[in-house]
């Protein structure tokens, strides 16, 4: 599932070096990212959890239900994000049903993954 093309000709983009924190386990939270180029490694209690490339999304749940961030977010390379705080989030599910869609298949598809390493263990 790729935001690539909702987001490509973005001006507002952030540069973070290989090694830079996103965010962190534990912070309150008002965005999430789009992921233009680079890896990002998705960590808690200091083991990786996930890795995303550039099309995928992240911080999207601390976002939609207002809780702390529930993972640490670095970047493995120089990844260049989109942020997208609250109101331009509800602006893009008002106004693009595709984006609102696309984002609740990703948090279903990470939750499957959960269910499915829960039930391996």
């Amino acid at each position: 599932m790729s935001f690539i093309n909702l987001f490509r000709n973005e001006k507002d983009v952030k540069v973070f070096a290989a090694g830079e924190v996103i965010f962190n386990e534990g912070e309150s939270a008002n965005s999430m990212f789009v992921i233009l180029e680079g890896t990002v490694e998705i960590s808690t209690k200091n083991t990786v959890i996930n890795t995303l490339d550039g099309g995928e999304i992240l911080g999207e749940m601390a976002l939609v239900d207002g809780s702390p961030r529930s993972a640490t977010a670095i970047a493995k390379t120089e990844c260049k994000l989109v942020q997208i705080d609250e109101r331009r989030f509800l602006y893009m599910v008002q106004e693009t049903p595709f984006f609102s869609l696309q984002v609740m298949r990703v948090i279903a598809k990470r939750l499957r993954a959960l269910n499915e390493f829960i039930k391996a263990q």
